[in-house]
């Protein structure tokens, strides 16, 4: 067995062990144990793709996305939460001098600390341009001062990366990334809740005010590309996610209908019954093949938008459409905690605004498949 196979097999016991056990507690708006986070980072889940040289395991893009979505079978706002991190992590790795690195990269790897990019604005979410939040160079180092919404770990996190304008409102080329420590006192932290619990993801915001930055991790003219490209690969990885949530809404609903009779019979023997699964496992095998185009494009190191952004497309929309469908196959039992349901129909709905909205990419590949872009090539 490789060394990615034991790890994913770690996660997956890790998943559906601690993790299945609170899960049940955040769908009513528990927020996670931080122990768990600190259990999380011992197996490696923080540092999956950071290089072995920097203590991570240094795994590749394919391993990354198995092990969020054996997470996200169980809970997609926890492995949002554990991946935000990590990819902060990688970050450091790529961007940070050796002295800031080597102080914030230890405690994201432990899990004492968690981290988070910080993009979206009150006012700003797809159109990434439009961010107001805005970095100004002083004999001290740079100042930002701007708020950030719906930020993945916003509530918990110690260390962000925050995307601010360092020019003109408008120009993608004057946006660069900030390394910002949340722990200072001008830095205003609030939760966003909402009818969908989004405690395990963290969900929050935070107003900088006059806030100085630990580092320049990408500089103006670099740090719209180097969103645009890892950008990708998140909507890759949350279209494995979601994939996970429909396969385990469709399995729990299988193994009831085992189970369960009606008229004298299982469910399973009812043609009826029957054919919303079918549906459901046709719409899934071809998400799952949307998704593996793109991982392997990402992997490669080849141009991935047209891949990732029909995967997030097909995954989210095949999501978005069975899970109630399989709930509804369940009956009121699926209800109840134990199983997955209120949990992922919530994240379905959740992962439909995650890294660009499903209308936004529908409007993207348009314009990629009309612009002559060989879809047989990728």
């Amino acid at each position: 067995m490789s060394g990615a196979e034991t790890f994913l097999g770690r996660v997956t016991a890790f998943a559906e062990g601690p993790v299945a056990q609170a899960a049940q507690s955040w769908a009513l708006g528990e927020d996670p144990d931080p122990q768990l986070t600190r259990d999380a980072a011992a197996i490696g889940l923080t540092g999956i793709t950071t290089p072995a040289e920097h203590g991570g395991l240094g795994c590749g893009f394919t391993t990354l996305v198995e092990a969020c979505a054996a997470l996200a079978a169980v809970d997609f706002g926890f492995a949002m939460s554990l991946v935000n991190t990590q990819n902060v992590g990688l970050r450091l790795c790529l961007s940070a001098p050796d002295a800031l690195r080597d102080a914030w990269l230890p405690r994201l790897l432990s899990g004492e600390v968690s981290a988070c990019t910080a993009l979206t604005e009150p006012g700003a979410g797809s159109d990434f341009a439009a961010i107001t939040t805005r970095a100004t160079e002083t004999n001290e180092g740079w100042r930002i001062n701007g708020e950030k919404k719906w930020i993945v770990n916003g509530r918990q996190a110690g260390l962000a990366v925050v995307f601010a304008q360092c020019g003109q409102i408008g120009d993608a080329g004057g946006i660069g990334g900030f390394l910002v420590d949340l722990g200072q006192p001008a830095v205003r932290r609030f939760p966003i809740s909402s009818g969908f619990p989004q405690a395990s993801m963290g969900t929050g915001g935070f107003v900088l005010d006059n806030v100085v930055a630990e580092g320049l991790l990408l500089p103006p003219g670099g740090a719209f590309k180097s969103i645009l490209h890892e950008i990708n690969a998140a909507r890759s990885y949350v279209a494995a996610m979601c994939n996970a949530m429909l396969g385990t809404a469709i399995r729990e609903a299988a193994e009831y209908g085992a189970h369960r009779t009606s008229f004298g019979k299982p469910l399973d023997q009812h043609a009826a019954w029957r054919q919303p699964l079918g549906a459901a496992e046709t719409d899934l095998a071809a998400a799952h093949a949307l998704t593996a185009r793109a991982v392997a494009q990402i992997e490669a190191g080849q141009d991935a938008q047209l891949a990732a952004a029909q995967a997030k497309i097909a995954a989210v929309e095949a999501a978005q459409r069975h899970i109630p469908q399989m709930l509804h196959a369940m009956g009121a039992a699926g209800l109840l905690p134990e199983y997955c349901f209120t949990r992922h129909l919530a994240a379905a709905q959740v992962a439909g605004f995650t890294d660009g909205a499903t209308h936004i990419l529908r409007d993207r590949v348009a314009r990629l498949t009309r612009s002559g872009t060989d879809i047989s090539k990728r």
